[in-house]
């Protein structure tokens, strides 16, 4: 199967069997989504959803984090991984929001990534979450599945590397969607140490089942 043949195929089942695709993450503003994607890294998002509500009730604002300390918001997030330097992080980008960004969350991946604890990754979860800009955050589950399916050659050694695949090859509209369809299928059917393939409605069209079996898999109905 071509190339250009997969994505249109990754595209035509996900756009059809699940149209709506978003974040786990549970947030009522663009604030508590950069506060919960910068405590979910290498964490969990059910954890993360377990700690947010009394953090975010009692730091509703980027000048109530400006205006904390470590001692006072540590407790909040002590059950997440790396809960000191997530503690750090969060005083500090709760600084600079109110400092450099009139406490609003910048809508730019060049602006965000200034943020202490953003990188690229959340950067692009955010403008994509929230804006529906066509950038292609890559976790470990994007990473994971879009090379077993094809969309990105084996050889892409880097997050960076599979993003610039996958924003190629991917229509603009679909992108911010697309992010979702990958990590959900990652979470759920395609685990990275034993993928559910007997149950995968879309091994028509996957890479790794092909080789896994050793010949061209049976095309599945839509239905």
């Amino acid at each position: 199967m071509l190339k250009k043949e997969r994505y249109q195929a990754f595209i035509d089942y996900f756009s059809h069997h699940m149209p709506v695709a978003e974040t786990e993450l549970e947030y009522e503003n663009p604030f508590q989504l950069l506060i919960a994607v910068v405590l979910s890294a290498q964490c969990t998002d059910k954890r993360i959803n377990l700690v947010t509500p009394a953090l975010f009730r009692d730091f509703p604002t980027p000048e109530h984090l400006a205006a904390s300390n470590f001692d006072e918001l540590f407790p909040y997030i002590k059950t997440v991984s790396y809960p000191n330097n997530k503690t750090k992080h969060l005083l500090g980008l709760g600084k600079m929001l109110v400092e450099e960004f009139n406490s609003e969350v910048p809508d730019t991946v060049a602006e965000l990534i200034k943020l202490p604890g953003v990188g690229r990754k959340t950067a692009n979860v955010i403008t994509s979450v929230v804006w529906q800009q066509p950038n292609m955050a890559v976790d470990t589950h994007v990473f994971r599945v879009s090379k077993r399916l094809g969309l990105v050659p084996m050889s892409a050694k880097t997050p960076l590397e599979v993003e610039k695949q996958l924003v190629k090859n991917i229509p603009d509209k679909y992108i911010h969607q697309a992010h979702h369809w990958l990590i959900l299928h990652g979470r759920y059917t395609c685990l990275a140490r034993k993928p559910k393939c007997e149950e995968c409605p879309i091994t028509n069209f996957c890479r790794y089942y092909e080789k896994l079996h050793g010949l061209k898999p049976v095309k599945k109905s839509n239905s």
